[in-house]
């Protein structure tokens, strides 16, 4: 069977929070939509079960009567461009789509008309913004309102997204948020630093008391760390009542482990719980990537440094600012600053399954020995890791 590998983009709504998660399933050379629902198929007890959508597509290939046959989840839109109902295929696609009647999102295009016209309902409408100046998303978006909710893909920065916004869509997918749109600070504010104290007194596993005393500094701080230790992702069968609880239960270790979350929690961006979101997708994924490939105590580093390697949009200032206070191993500031170490492919596999080159996910994950069906199974248990950590 082809090796199909999943990438992912968030899907982002006016208040700044991801609302959906979109799957794009990369078809390699002699492939076929068949292979898609195969590789859709192997994660169906791995599929996220949470509240949000999420919208599946075949990239450059185009939906089919053969890609309808999946047995979708209720939570699953499936993309459809609207050529593909207008073409010579398209008969026995209405007919599929007509029985099987998924959730759909159409792709709009310059068939969008014959599209519309089949009648089939269509929950979602997409738009590429950049086929489209903001005043002809505008004028579509209004158009088409009747028919789906608009939203909007391929935005690349933040004046993208506002854009979009400003046209009359909903949403939209792309990262663009993880791009600063502000220069640098010169230094970490209070907040931060108070965490970052936090966590370097655990790191050289100091006395409880001088954690504790710290902690209490920040009352908010010791809610959200308790908050996390007994949310469902930590999966404890007992619930924390307090720091010193948590070090008799967990240990020094674990502890850290969480702690590194709160971080990203002190950021003042608009868009932190975005960011925090693909933080906490990267720290899992990169612990999951790791099982069987690194020995069992650098689980929790791997997580780190994939919590960690969103600090500089978090904390608005740059990595060797977030690092230099931090008493970090060499190994996991090795794999945020330089990309090295024993980290760094697995940062790098991270870094690209947010992209759209189902190739170079493919040669990245074959460097570290993982099928497609490993990496496509530890990327949806780590979405659905983010969703029941969100605070």
């Amino acid at each position: 069977m082809p090796e199909v590998f999943v990438s992912r983009q968030p899907l982002v709504n006016r208040q700044s929070k991801i609302i959906a998660t979109r799957l794009t399933l990369h078809l390699p050379a002699g492939a076929t939509t068949r292979d898609a629902v195969g590789a859709l198929e192997a994660l169906a007890e791995d599929w996220p079960k949470g509240e949000k959508l999420v919208f599946v597509n075949c990239g450059k290939t185009p939906c089919d009567a053969d890609f309808v046959a999946w047995q979708a989840p209720e939570n699953a839109t499936l993309e459809v461009q609207a050529a593909a109902l207008a073409g010579p295929e398209a008969p026995a696609l209405v007919e599929a789509l007509r029985a099987a009647q998924p959730s759909l999102c159409l792709v709009f295009d310059a068939q969008a008309k014959e599209a519309l016209m089949t009648r089939i309902p269509f929950r979602f409408i997409a738009f590429d913004a950049q086929r489209y100046s903001a005043a002809q998303l505008k004028v579509l978006a209004t158009q088409t309102q009747p028919y789906g909710i608009g939203v909007a893909t391929n935005v690349f920065d933040a004046a993208g997204f506002q854009a979009c916004l400003d046209a009359g869509v909903n949403a939209a997918a792309s990262w663009f948020f993880k791009r600063p749109t502000q220069a640098p600070a010169k230094a970490l504010n209070p907040a931060q630093a108070q965490i970052i104290r936090v966590l370097n007194l655990v790191r050289k596993n100091a006395e409880v008391r001088d954690i504790e005393a710290a902690l209490k500094q920040d009352v908010a701080l010791s809610y959200k760390l308790l908050r996390y230790i007994n949310s469902a992702g930590f999966g404890l069968s007992c619930e924390i009542q307090s720091f010193r609880h948590a070090v008799t239960i967990l240990g020094y270790d674990k502890l850290h482990k969480w702690l590194s979350l709160l971080l990203a929690t002190a950021s003042k961006d608009p868009m932190a719980p975005a960011l925090m979101h693909t933080a906490l997708t990267r720290a899992r994924l990169m612990e999951l990537l790791g099982h069987g490939l690194v020995d069992r105590q650098e689980y929790d580093n791997l997580f780190i440094t994939g919590a960690f390697s969103m600090l500089d949009a978090l904390l608005g200032v740059t990595m060797e600012k977030a690092l230099e206070s931090m008493s970090l191993p060499e190994a996991i500031s090795d794999a945020l600053l330089d990309r090295g170490g024993i980290y760094g492919p697995f940062l790098d596999l991270a870094r690209v399954s947010e992209g759209e080159d189902g190739a170079a996910i493919a040669e990245q994950a074959g460097m570290l020995g993982l099928s497609a069906e490993q990496f496509n199974r530890a990327q949806m248990q780590a979405l659905a890791f983010a969703e029941t950590m969100e605070l």
